[in-house]
């Protein structure tokens, strides 16, 4: 598929205080790309596309970014899942890259973007995103601090705190869109915007070969008691055959795979003893 003709031209120079942190996500993590949009261009829509305000209206977008979840689980796993499960996997699969897009500029420019669900789309086939980003919060002495929308903050705390504000901002009106389909209560639901924004942050770390860095720095940004969210990082260390370190943690929430395959717990799940956690991490290994 092509690049919708009304992008064409709306990539923002490399001069915007989050464009060189977008571009690095997209060289050590391919399947996923994020644009910029600039001036009067338009979000995509159709063929694909979906804006994260129409996930949060629950509309017509909304029952298909859906549908697709339940059509791929079919595929997969020869089964129906529940309708909580698809949403749930739907959830997953829009929340994990939307938190990169505040917290990936955060751990490599400490720049902190505001956006808002209206200036967000995404094409979960074509692993795509854009965004529109007006506004950004930055630490004293940094250059974007001159660009337009920049907004300067005293210090480190400061500067995570607008992390926290920035998801929570982006992610609120979304959860209203899931929380119909989810059987969930709000607890549940910002457990899973917890372990989103902590293990795609740690995966990109890990990628950037920066794994140790990022899991302190996840560990600051979520101690454990800043609402909405739920728990912390929650970082611990196993041991391995050899005795190597393997770090691990336990989520949150329950991605309810084990709804389709009980014998395949995540590794990460609190289901999944230290044991199978031992075997499962040097496996991968």
């Amino acid at each position: 598929m092509t690049v919708p003709a009304l992008l064409a031209g709306s990539l923002a120079p490399r001069t915007s205080s989050v464009s060189a942190a977008y571009a690095r996500l997209t060289d050590v993590f391919p399947a996923l790309r994020v644009e910029e949009l600039t001036g009067g261009a338009r979000p995509p829509s159709g063929g694909g596309w979906v804006g994260a305000r129409e996930l949060a209206e629950g509309g017509a977008a909304f029952d298909a970014f859906l549908a697709w979840d339940e059509s791929q689980v079919l595929r997969d796993y020869g089964e129906r899942a529940r309708p909580d499960v698809v949403a749930s996997f739907a959830l997953h699969r829009y929340a994990w890259p939307a938190c990169l897009l505040i917290t990936v500029p955060w751990f490599l420019h400490r720049r902190v973007p505001r956006v808002p669900v209206d200036q967000v789309s995404f094409h979960r086939a074509l692993g795509r995103m854009t965004v529109r980003v007006t506004d950004f919060a930055c630490l004293p002495g940094d250059p974007a601090a001159a660009l337009p929308g920049a907004r300067v903050v005293p210090d480190e705390e400061a500067l995570r705190a607008e992390v926290r504000t920035s998801v929570a901002e982006h992610l609120t009106p979304v959860l209203e869109g899931f929380a119909p389909r989810m059987r969930r209560g709000r607890r549940a639901l910002w457990g899973m915007v917890t372990d989103e924004i902590v293990e795609g942050l740690w995966y990109l770390g890990h990628l950037l070969g920066e794994e140790r860095r990022a899991m302190a720095e996840l560990e600051l940004l979520l101690p454990g008691e800043t609402k909405p969210y739920v728990g912390g990082a929650g970082f611990r260390e196993l041991s391995g055959s050899d005795g190597e370190s393997l770090p691990t943690r336990d989520r949150a929430s329950c991605c309810l795979f084990y709804t389709l395959r009980p014998e395949d717990m995540c590794v990460t799940c609190p289901r999944t003893c230290d044991a199978d956690r031992i075997r499962k991490l040097n496996a991968h290994n």
